[in-house]
Protein backbone atom coordinates (compact mmCIF):
# COMPACT_ATOMS: atom_id res chain seq x y z
CA UNK A 1 0.00 0.00 0.00
CA UNK A 2 2.66 2.38 0.54
CA UNK A 3 4.64 1.87 -2.42
CA UNK A 4 1.15 2.19 -4.51
CA UNK A 5 0.98 5.38 -2.63
CA UNK A 6 4.72 6.71 -3.29
CA UNK A 7 4.45 5.75 -6.69
CA UNK A 8 1.06 7.50 -6.84
CA UNK A 9 2.90 10.91 -5.81
CA UNK A 10 5.62 10.53 -8.22
CA UNK A 11 2.83 10.24 -10.81
CA UNK A 12 0.74 12.87 -9.83
CA UNK A 13 1.34 15.46 -12.25
CA UNK A 14 0.57 13.32 -15.08
CA UNK A 15 -3.20 12.96 -14.26
CA UNK A 16 -2.91 17.17 -13.80
CA UNK A 17 -1.21 17.15 -17.30
CA UNK A 18 -3.94 15.36 -18.49
CA UNK A 19 -6.60 17.29 -16.79
CA UNK A 20 -5.09 20.57 -18.13
CA UNK A 21 -4.88 19.26 -21.63
CA UNK A 22 -8.71 18.12 -21.56
CA UNK A 23 -9.47 21.57 -20.02
CA UNK A 24 -7.36 23.04 -23.42
CA UNK A 25 -8.86 21.01 -25.36
CA UNK A 26 -12.77 21.57 -24.67
CA UNK A 27 -12.04 25.64 -24.75
CA UNK A 28 -10.58 25.10 -28.12
CA UNK A 29 -13.27 23.01 -29.40
CA UNK A 30 -15.96 25.72 -27.78
CA UNK A 31 -14.11 28.54 -29.35
CA UNK A 32 -13.74 27.39 -32.50
CA UNK A 33 -17.48 26.31 -32.62
CA UNK A 34 -18.02 30.31 -31.98
CA UNK A 35 -16.43 31.56 -35.20
CA UNK A 36 -14.95 34.68 -33.82
CA UNK A 37 -14.27 37.42 -36.23
CA UNK A 38 -12.11 39.35 -34.55
CA UNK A 39 -11.60 42.09 -37.21
CA UNK A 40 -15.58 42.33 -37.32
CA UNK A 41 -15.29 42.12 -32.86
CA UNK A 42 -12.71 45.07 -33.52
CA UNK A 43 -15.03 47.92 -36.23
CA UNK A 44 -18.13 46.77 -33.28
CA UNK A 45 -16.56 48.84 -30.71
CA UNK A 46 -17.92 51.82 -33.08
CA UNK A 47 -21.02 50.33 -33.15
CA UNK A 48 -21.67 49.87 -28.95
CA UNK A 49 -20.43 53.38 -28.56
CA UNK A 50 -22.98 54.89 -31.09
CA UNK A 51 -25.66 53.24 -29.10
CA UNK A 52 -24.65 54.08 -25.62
CA UNK A 53 -24.32 57.89 -26.62
CA UNK A 54 -27.62 57.87 -27.86
CA UNK A 55 -28.87 56.68 -24.21
CA UNK A 56 -27.71 59.33 -22.52
CA UNK A 57 -28.22 62.38 -21.14
CA UNK A 58 -31.87 60.22 -19.38
CA UNK A 59 -34.98 62.41 -20.55
CA UNK A 60 -36.81 63.04 -16.93
CA UNK A 61 -40.47 63.59 -17.05
CA UNK A 62 -43.33 63.55 -14.79
CA UNK A 63 -44.68 61.27 -17.53
CA UNK A 64 -42.12 58.76 -17.80
CA UNK A 65 -41.97 58.70 -14.18
CA UNK A 66 -45.47 57.79 -13.59
CA UNK A 67 -45.01 55.13 -16.45
CA UNK A 68 -42.07 53.46 -14.91
CA UNK A 69 -43.60 53.37 -11.24
CA UNK A 70 -47.14 51.64 -12.19
CA UNK A 71 -45.11 49.45 -14.95
CA UNK A 72 -42.71 48.61 -12.08
CA UNK A 73 -46.08 48.53 -9.58
CA UNK A 74 -47.35 45.46 -11.98
CA UNK A 75 -44.12 43.76 -12.32
CA UNK A 76 -43.70 43.21 -8.53
CA UNK A 77 -47.68 42.13 -8.58
CA UNK A 78 -46.72 39.44 -11.01
CA UNK A 79 -43.19 38.23 -9.83
CA UNK A 80 -45.44 38.25 -6.29
CA UNK A 81 -47.98 35.91 -7.37
CA UNK A 82 -46.38 33.98 -9.95
CA UNK A 83 -43.35 33.01 -7.13
CA UNK A 84 -46.07 32.12 -4.81
CA UNK A 85 -48.33 29.68 -7.46
CA UNK A 86 -44.66 28.40 -8.38
CA UNK A 87 -43.88 27.29 -5.26
CA UNK A 88 -46.74 25.74 -4.08
CA UNK A 89 -46.93 23.85 -7.13
CA UNK A 90 -42.94 22.79 -6.54
CA UNK A 91 -42.78 21.62 -3.07
CA UNK A 92 -44.90 18.42 -3.72
CA UNK A 93 -43.16 17.91 -6.99
CA UNK A 94 -39.80 18.44 -4.86
CA UNK A 95 -41.07 15.77 -2.34
CA UNK A 96 -42.24 12.89 -5.17
CA UNK A 97 -38.83 13.70 -6.67
CA UNK A 98 -36.61 13.40 -3.57
CA UNK A 99 -34.34 9.91 -3.61
CA UNK A 100 -35.10 9.86 0.78
CA UNK A 101 -38.15 10.00 0.40
CA UNK A 102 -40.14 8.98 -2.84
CA UNK A 103 -40.15 5.86 -4.81
CA UNK A 104 -37.73 5.17 -7.69
CA UNK A 105 -40.97 5.32 -10.26
CA UNK A 106 -41.88 8.77 -8.54
CA UNK A 107 -38.83 10.20 -8.20
CA UNK A 108 -38.44 9.47 -12.42
CA UNK A 109 -41.53 10.99 -12.94
CA UNK A 110 -41.32 14.32 -10.72
CA UNK A 111 -37.29 15.03 -12.62
CA UNK A 112 -38.66 14.43 -15.57
CA UNK A 113 -41.57 17.04 -15.25
CA UNK A 114 -38.46 19.68 -13.44
CA UNK A 115 -35.82 18.75 -16.49
CA UNK A 116 -38.69 19.62 -19.14
CA UNK A 117 -40.04 22.81 -17.65
CA UNK A 118 -36.57 24.29 -17.18
CA UNK A 119 -35.82 23.72 -20.94
CA UNK A 120 -38.59 25.76 -22.23
CA UNK A 121 -37.26 29.32 -21.98
CA UNK A 122 -39.19 32.22 -20.67
CA UNK A 123 -40.07 33.64 -22.77
CA UNK A 124 -41.14 30.88 -25.26
CA UNK A 125 -43.72 29.97 -22.09
CA UNK A 126 -44.77 34.14 -21.89
CA UNK A 127 -45.73 33.81 -25.88
CA UNK A 128 -47.81 30.41 -25.15
CA UNK A 129 -49.38 32.15 -22.30
CA UNK A 130 -49.96 35.31 -24.25
CA UNK A 131 -51.60 33.34 -27.56
CA UNK A 132 -54.43 31.54 -24.51
CA UNK A 133 -55.03 34.34 -22.64
CA UNK A 134 -53.84 37.48 -24.88
CA UNK A 135 -51.83 40.19 -23.84
CA UNK A 136 -51.39 41.39 -20.21
CA UNK A 137 -49.60 40.77 -17.11
CA UNK A 138 -52.05 37.53 -16.35
CA UNK A 139 -49.69 35.94 -19.36
CA UNK A 140 -46.71 37.15 -17.85
CA UNK A 141 -47.78 36.21 -14.29
CA UNK A 142 -48.94 31.92 -15.43
CA UNK A 143 -45.67 32.14 -17.06
CA UNK A 144 -43.59 32.96 -14.29
CA UNK A 145 -45.28 30.72 -12.27
CA UNK A 146 -44.39 27.46 -14.43
CA UNK A 147 -40.88 28.98 -14.66
CA UNK A 148 -40.44 29.17 -11.22
CA UNK A 149 -41.52 25.26 -11.09
CA UNK A 150 -38.48 24.46 -12.93
CA UNK A 151 -36.30 26.27 -10.42
CA UNK A 152 -37.66 25.79 -6.88
CA UNK A 153 -38.48 22.08 -7.58
CA UNK A 154 -34.87 21.62 -8.17
CA UNK A 155 -33.81 24.03 -4.86
CA UNK A 156 -35.74 22.12 -2.92
CA UNK A 157 -35.12 18.28 -3.76
CA UNK A 158 -31.99 19.31 -2.90
CA UNK A 159 -32.63 20.86 0.43
CA UNK A 160 -34.79 17.78 1.87
CA UNK A 161 -32.04 15.02 0.33
CA UNK A 162 -30.10 17.04 2.84
CA UNK A 163 -31.80 16.46 6.06
CA UNK A 164 -30.52 14.32 8.64
CA UNK A 165 -31.73 10.85 7.88
CA UNK A 166 -32.04 9.75 11.63
CA UNK A 167 -35.60 11.95 11.47
CA UNK A 168 -36.64 10.00 9.01
CA UNK A 169 -35.31 6.66 10.01
CA UNK A 170 -37.62 7.91 14.07
CA UNK A 171 -40.30 8.03 12.22
CA UNK A 172 -40.24 5.27 9.71
CA UNK A 173 -39.62 2.77 12.71
CA UNK A 174 -42.66 4.19 14.41
CA UNK A 175 -45.12 3.25 11.68
CA UNK A 176 -45.37 7.00 10.06
CA UNK A 177 -47.15 7.10 6.58
CA UNK A 178 -44.95 8.84 3.60
CA UNK A 179 -47.04 12.37 3.95
CA UNK A 180 -46.09 12.42 8.15
CA UNK A 181 -42.87 12.02 7.30
CA UNK A 182 -42.52 14.84 4.76
CA UNK A 183 -45.05 16.70 7.23
CA UNK A 184 -42.71 16.21 10.85
CA UNK A 185 -39.59 15.12 9.52
CA UNK A 186 -38.37 16.58 6.80
CA UNK A 187 -40.32 20.08 6.64
CA UNK A 188 -39.05 21.39 10.02
CA UNK A 189 -35.78 21.47 8.66
CA UNK A 190 -35.73 22.30 5.18
CA UNK A 191 -38.01 25.66 6.26
CA UNK A 192 -35.53 28.02 6.19
CA UNK A 193 -34.07 26.70 3.16
CA UNK A 194 -37.11 27.02 1.07
CA UNK A 195 -38.04 30.48 2.55
CA UNK A 196 -34.96 31.48 1.49
CA UNK A 197 -34.44 30.03 -2.01
CA UNK A 198 -38.33 31.70 -2.82
CA UNK A 199 -37.03 34.99 -2.00
CA UNK A 200 -34.23 34.29 -4.26
CA UNK A 201 -36.49 33.48 -6.94
CA UNK A 202 -38.64 36.74 -6.55
CA UNK A 203 -35.58 38.70 -6.77
CA UNK A 204 -35.23 36.71 -9.67
CA UNK A 205 -38.84 36.63 -11.33
CA UNK A 206 -38.73 40.57 -11.00
CA UNK A 207 -36.27 40.43 -13.84
CA UNK A 208 -37.89 37.66 -15.70
CA UNK A 209 -40.93 39.69 -15.61
CA UNK A 210 -39.04 42.49 -17.29
CA UNK A 211 -37.98 40.53 -20.37
CA UNK A 212 -41.69 38.92 -20.66
CA UNK A 213 -42.92 42.33 -21.14
CA UNK A 214 -41.02 41.86 -24.40
CA UNK A 215 -43.70 39.71 -25.67
CA UNK A 216 -47.01 41.33 -24.35
CA UNK A 217 -47.02 39.76 -21.01
CA UNK A 218 -47.34 43.01 -19.31
CA UNK A 219 -45.39 44.90 -16.71
CA UNK A 220 -42.23 47.09 -17.31
CA UNK A 221 -40.64 45.14 -20.20
CA UNK A 222 -43.64 46.15 -21.91
CA UNK A 223 -43.06 50.23 -21.37
CA UNK A 224 -39.54 49.63 -21.97
CA UNK A 225 -40.15 48.05 -25.57
CA UNK A 226 -42.39 50.62 -27.08
CA UNK A 227 -39.60 53.11 -26.02
CA UNK A 228 -36.70 51.47 -27.85
CA UNK A 229 -39.44 50.51 -30.63
CA UNK A 230 -39.63 54.20 -30.87
CA UNK A 231 -36.14 54.96 -30.58
CA UNK A 232 -36.62 57.23 -27.63
CA UNK A 233 -33.63 56.14 -25.96
CA UNK A 234 -33.20 58.74 -23.47
CA UNK A 235 -36.47 58.11 -22.27
CA UNK A 236 -35.86 53.69 -21.85
CA UNK A 237 -32.48 54.68 -19.80
CA UNK A 238 -34.57 56.91 -17.29
CA UNK A 239 -37.01 53.28 -16.74
CA UNK A 240 -33.94 51.29 -16.78
CA UNK A 241 -31.71 53.62 -14.10
CA UNK A 242 -35.03 53.51 -12.04
CA UNK A 243 -35.32 49.77 -12.22
CA UNK A 244 -31.65 49.32 -11.34
CA UNK A 245 -32.56 50.92 -7.64
CA UNK A 246 -35.06 49.52 -7.02
CA UNK A 247 -34.31 46.44 -8.22
CA UNK A 248 -31.00 46.84 -5.97
CA UNK A 249 -33.44 47.92 -2.79
CA UNK A 250 -35.21 44.72 -3.27
CA UNK A 251 -31.94 42.44 -3.28
CA UNK A 252 -30.68 44.15 -0.26
CA UNK A 253 -33.76 43.77 2.00
CA UNK A 254 -34.57 40.29 0.56
CA UNK A 255 -30.61 39.21 1.23
CA UNK A 256 -30.96 40.79 4.88
CA UNK A 257 -34.00 38.41 5.24
CA UNK A 258 -32.43 35.20 3.94
CA UNK A 259 -29.45 35.50 6.13
CA UNK A 260 -32.00 35.72 8.73
CA UNK A 261 -33.74 32.38 7.62
CA UNK A 262 -30.09 30.61 7.09
CA UNK A 263 -29.54 31.83 11.13
CA UNK A 264 -32.61 30.03 12.38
Amino acid sequence: MKNFSHVWKRFSWVSRLLILCVVILVYGWAFQGLKVDFGLLKQSWFNIIDFVSRLFPPKTSWDIFHKTIKALVETVQMSVVGTTLGAMLSLPIAIASARNVAPVWLQWLANFLQNAVRSVPSIILGLLFVAATGLGPLAGTLALSIYTIGYLGKFYQQAIEAVDPRSIESLQVAGASRIQIAQYGILPQVLPLVLGYTLWMFEYNIRAASVLGAVGAGGFGFELKSYIDGFEYTKATTMILILSVVVTVIDALSSKLRQHLESM
